[in-house]
């Protein structure tokens, strides 16, 4: 076996199972054992009915004692049962297994894991694991991996495959000599990716993520300074002046910019007019107006002949963006086209003309941008996001469509400067730290779940005031996503009771098609929808001022950077606006964390205060939203490790880039796939 084999080399993969791996990325050995788990169980002893903790993740070892109900709701199924033991009785309930009608009989002996909810008078368990006892004691006490899974893929497919790959995985080599890794405190690599899907004890797990940790970040750095020494040799093509039509365009927008936007703005120009290419982020706050800035940006590279790109993350935010550019750009002659994946053959063809013949000056799209098809005309300016930042091939496939264009990188992540410099190491950063004037601050509460019918009420108000609320239920994980979507579908089929009937509450989640999003999203923004509970599939740079009302439930489940990014999609006109955290449980550190949200609507301050909390050890749990670019690695939990990384680059780059490049091998047995 080796690691570039198909992971039909490995016993008890066939065809059909590695088709459905390929759903998940995993082709190869290599990807397989760089396949992490998302999070880690233990399996505790049982406890008594009467013994339970509501709101934690418990083991119950009971007899069933009624016939398990299958009951259809909109296209899922809910299988329902009771099991008791001498204490108390338990409800328990399954998405979408009605194969549990046969399978659990009554007199059954059987112990249930998961979390538990105490709801009408009765303990309940929803989408528990079930073991018979003699299973029980086999797997108790020891720490389980949990992966992340598709159709077809279970954890228990991918644990079982991960383990027959423990042979190759102790051949790894190391690219970090003996005596670094002892000044650093790293783990062996081949010992950390052992550890990383079989832990034996906590402190090798944690001794294992900051060492995979560490080489993401290591390698993210080493590519990064090779993509500046790149750029830097890269001579300016294309001068973009900072002209009066420039001027007289800022002057006649609807607003005055603040400070820090102009600012960013002269940062730009002068980068755009300069004797080197340029490669600028522009940080900024949720609202802050990053935007504009880009709109400037592209306005002045059309007046100057050339063709701008504005690459979004989403279909639904790429069309936000075309009509605000076209309403912003048509009274000066420039068009603006848009090229997005779902548009038809015919659209494209027609798209893909317009920018060949440069009768489109801006273009508006997604990846599909960068696709070969596309011929650009003087392609002068890249406007990106955080989460679409381009490696060396991309830039390259752009080069060779015309030039070296200047590339301006937008990021909404408040970012601690110290590790945004290691971050962005490649980009001369702007920070844009105002918000646009007009902008009331929102006001904030955290709440337990006592308040919800009180928070219902004030979303009655809203909606009746015209206004429009977003409800947002835990983040999912891909391999949760059936669970969680059957409860976001309920969750909003409950609201839709509680609250009056002329409010159109509609649902949105990650199992629905683009277009199914971007009709949903569409009637938010054209109010035929008062209230959206979605998961946080809501995307990042949605714009609707209508919105006055973010609610949270199970905040305590999200990171406070992840919660502010939540918040900034309200308050985002000049209506007093609103943000409700429930969190499902009441210890104090949870309400302490979660209060830094309530203090402070500032996500500088607040990034800085999840760093402080979320210590290194804090590897458990739910993964924040937004870490694209590594899998394991978190800049705030693992901070750490990314100076580390940064510390190790500068002292002992050469020695280690020696030893990093004899061998390919050695760089797919670090790291499968390159993150830049």
């Amino acid at each position: 076996m080796e690691l570039k084999d198909r992971v039909t080399c490995i016993k008890g993969i066939g065809e059909k199972t590695a088709s459905n791996l390929a759903k998940l990325g995993i082709s190869t050995v290599s990807d397989l054992i760089h396949y992490y788990p998302r999070t880690y169980i233990t399996y505790m002893d049982p406890v008594d009915i009467q013994d339970i903790q509501a709101d934690e993740r418990q083991a119950v070892s009971v007899t069933i004692n009624s016939r398990v109900e299958v009951k259809k709701l909109r296209g899922f199924s809910i299988a329902t049962a009771y099991a008791k033991d001498y204490t108390g009785t338990i409800k328990l309930t399954w998405f979408n297994c009605p194969f549990l009608r046969n399978y659990f009989h009554i007199g059954d002996r059987y112990i249930f894991v998961g979390e538990v909810k105490y709801k009408n008078g009765m303990y309940t368990m929803s989408q528990p694991e079930y073991y018979t006892v003699s299973q029980y004691q086999e797997i108790l006490k020891e720490w389980q991996p949990v992966y992340g899974c598709t159709a077809g893929i279970t954890s228990k497919t991918i644990q079982k495959a991960v383990k027959g790959t423990l042979p190759l995985i102790q051949t790894l080599s190391d690219y970090i000599p003996e005596d670094i890794r002892d000044e650093y405190d790293l783990m062996r690599a081949n010992e950390a990716v052992t550890h990383i899907h079989f832990p034996d004890t906590e402190d090798h797990l944690r001794a294992a993520i900051k060492r995979v940790a560490f080489d993401e970040f290591y390698e993210f750095i080493e590519n990064m300074h090779s993509l500046k020494e790149h750029d830097t040799v890269k001579y300016n093509q294309a001068k973009i002046p900072f002209t009066e039509q420039v001027t007289g365009f800022i002057e006649s927008l609807p607003y005055r910019l603040t400070g820090a936007q102009m600012d960013a703005v002269r940062d730009i120009m002068a980068d755009m007019d300069s004797e080197h290419v340029m490669n600028r982020l522009v940080q900024g706050d949720v609202g802050s107006g990053k935007t504009i800035v880009a709109a400037i940006a592209l306005f002045a590279c059309a007046t100057q002949g050339y063709q701008g790109v504005i690459m979004a993350p989403t279909e639904v935010l790429a069309n936000q963006h075309f009509k605000e550019l076209t309403g912003l750009f048509e009274p000066y002659g420039i068009h603006v086209a848009l090229l997005t994946g779902s548009m038809t053959a015919k659209e494209k063809r027609e798209a893909y003309q317009e920018i060949a013949e440069h009768r489109a000056d801006v273009i508006v799209g997604t990846h599909a941008l960068i696709q070969d098809k596309v011929e650009y005309d003087n392609l002068a300016l890249v406007v990106t996001d955080e989460q679409h930042r381009f490696g060396v091939r991309q830039r390259e496939k752009l080069s060779l469509k015309g030039g070296t264009p200047h590339v301006l990188v937008m990021s909404a992540t408040p970012i601690p400067r110290t590790l945004a410099i290691i971050m962005y190491g490649d980009l001369d950063i702007s920070v844009i730290n105002e918000l646009p004037a007009g902008r009331i601050p929102i006001k904030n509460c955290v709440v337990d779940e006592s308040y919800r019918p009180k928070a219902q009420a004030f979303i009655r108000t809203e909606v009746k005031k015209g206004h429009q609320v977003y409800v947002v239920c835990p983040m999912v994980e891909e391999s949760e996503a059936l669970d969680d979507v059957a409860n976001v579908v309920e969750y909003s089929e409950e609201l839709s009771q509680k609250l009056d009937s002329s409010i159109h509450v509609a649902y949105l989640h990650g199992k629905m098609t683009g277009d199914e999003k971007n009709r949903i999203l569409t009637d938010f923004y054209e109010k035929k929808v008062d209230v959206l509970v979605s998961t946080t599939v809501i995307e990042v740079g949605i714009n609707n001022p209508n919105a006055t009302v973010m609610m949270v439930e199970n905040a305590e489940r999200f990171g406070l950077a992840a919660l502010h990014q939540l918040r900034g999609r309200v308050g985002r006109g000049n209506l007093q606006s609103y943000c409700i955290f429930i969190s499902g449980k009441k210890n104090k550190e949870v309400m302490e964390r979660l209060n830094v949200l309530a203090d402070s609507n500032d996500g500088f301050y607040i990034a800085g205060e999840d760093l402080k909390r979320r210590g290194p050890g804090d590897f458990f749990g739910i993964r924040q939203s937004g870490d694209v670019l590594f899998k394991m690695g978190d800049i705030y939990k693992h901070a750490d490790m990314l100076k580390a990384a940064s510390d190790v680059y500068e002292k002992y780059g050469d020695r280690i880039r020696t030893e990093f490049d004899r061998s390919v091998a050695a760089r797919n047995e670090m790291y499968g796939k390159p993150i830049l």
